[in-house]
């Protein structure tokens, strides 16, 4: 990592018993209202991936988009959204995945990503790593080659990783 005079962990809100009970969820905002912390926090991402080769970042809503949209200008390539099914206006492609209570679909446009493309998934937290795993399953149906992920948060205790087997990851913070 780069001599930054950032502790990241000391700009992320934990919130007990949210949004249930034995929850301690991990509030970004507060890293993200700060200009400084927030332009660090992506400088630390772009030198951690830049050697990928990456031609696309795509990120899944809504903060993946926070984290993958000033990414990528950071690197100068472009950004691909990943939304809920039903949300982008051209022609999609969509992947379902399991949540706590039932289940939801991610979608892409078709057009999102061309054939032979180099990704890289970017979001602001890795948890149990549902999300990210559909997020690379609709990437490597548009012929993408997903070659990493990048996340501000990991929560290594849910062991997200295993979803990931053969993706580079890379976490700016780690909660054990």
């Amino acid at each position: 990592m780069s001599n930054t005079p950032y502790n990241f962990k000391d700009y992320i809100r934990v919130i007990p018993d949210f949004p249930q009970p034995g929850i301690r969820f991990k509030d970004i905002t507060t890293l993200l209202k700060d200009g400084g912390a927030y332009r660090a926090v992506i400088e630390e991402m772009r030198a951690a991936v830049q050697h990928m080769k990456i031609d696309v970042i795509a990120g899944p809503e809504a903060r993946g988009f926070v984290v993958g949209a000033p990414l990528a200008l950071a690197l100068g390539v472009g950004f691909a959204p990943i939304r809920k099914s039903g949300k982008l206006p051209g022609e999609t492609i969509t992947a379902n995945y399991d949540l706590e209570y039932g289940k939801d679909q991610l979608a892409m446009h078709k057009d999102a990503i061309a054939p032979g493309q180099r990704v890289l998934i970017a979001d602001d937290l890795l948890a149990t790593g549902g999300t990210i795993a559909t997020s690379i399953n609709l990437v490597r149906q548009l012929g993408g080659e997903v070659v990493g992920a990048a996340f501000l948060i990991e929560l290594a205790y849910l062991d997200g990783r295993d979803k990931l087997e053969g993706i580079d990851v890379f976490s700016l913070m780690t909660y054990e």
